[in-house]
């Protein structure tokens, strides 16, 4: 292959082309050749012996194999109006190489963005399906181990993970013990918790593990340390 610099001399360089890929390396011997004053030292008006501007197009995308290039690359070398248009359509290329990386960077960041939202988004439903209020308000004061006879009782899942206990009207701030026994029986959930007061109402957060207790009738008992317990009937489902 017979290259021609900016001066006009021929120098002859050997590659095995076939069935090549264009390479960074390639691209950089490429550019070598076609550059230093390409664009004004060589002005060839009519043309001649010009490969058009399809051909300009492949070399300049990568579409033409390297071996089938390089019968043009001494004619690229020694025509400004081809190397110009050559420059052109690989800086079109070029651009649209990057708006295609960009878009595809943009599609990914967006399908990670929506897969982090949708995990978010169903542990955050997983979490509320587990969290379970308990509100005793307005229920009456069982003093003792057993509820009041006859009192509609709590319904509980036996899925449930967060218990929020929502204290009888008055009750005072700080520790308590909670725990749910079957009437008579012995407790599958003993915990405790401190008690805070946010927009007028006394509430406790406790975590609970009722997944080995059985469907049935039970009895939520509440007190502060050392106190009375005080009974209310709950179902478990």
């Amino acid at each position: 292959m017979y290259i021609r610099d900016a001066t006009g001399r021929s120098t002859r360089k050997e590659a095995d082309l076939n069935g090549k890929a264009y390479s960074r390396r390639d691209e950089r011997r490429i550019l070598d050749v076609l550059g230093g004053g390409l664009l004004k030292d060589f002005p060839n008006p009519e043309r001649i012996g010009c490969p058009g501007a399809d051909v300009l197009k492949k070399i300049a995308s990568h579409e033409m194999p390297l071996s089938e290039a390089d019968k043009w690359l001494d004619h690229l070398g020694s025509c400004s109006p081809c190397y110009a248009d050559f420059k052109r359509f690989r800086e079109t290329f070029e651009r649209q190489r990057r708006q295609r990386w960009l878009a595809a960077a943009a599609g990914i960041l967006l399908a990670v963005g929506v897969l982090g939202w949708a995990l978010l988004h169903k542990r955050n439903e997983s979490f509320v399906a587990q969290t379970a209020v308990l509100d005793l308000r307005d229920r009456s004061v069982a003093r003792g181990g057993q509820p009041t006879p006859g009192e509609q009782p709590l319904e509980l899942s036996r899925a449930v993970k967060h218990l929020d206990v929502y204290l009888p009207l008055g009750s005072a701030e700080g520790p308590y013990e909670l725990r749910i026994a079957p009437i008579g029986g012995t407790a599958v959930v003993a915990t405790s918790g401190v008690a805070s007061l946010k927009d007028g109402v006394t509430s406790i957060e406790t975590a609970v593990d009722l997944s080995s207790a059985s469907s049935g009738r039970y009895v939520l008992q509440v007190r502060r340390p050392n106190s009375e317990w005080n009974s209310y009937p709950l179902l478990l489902r």
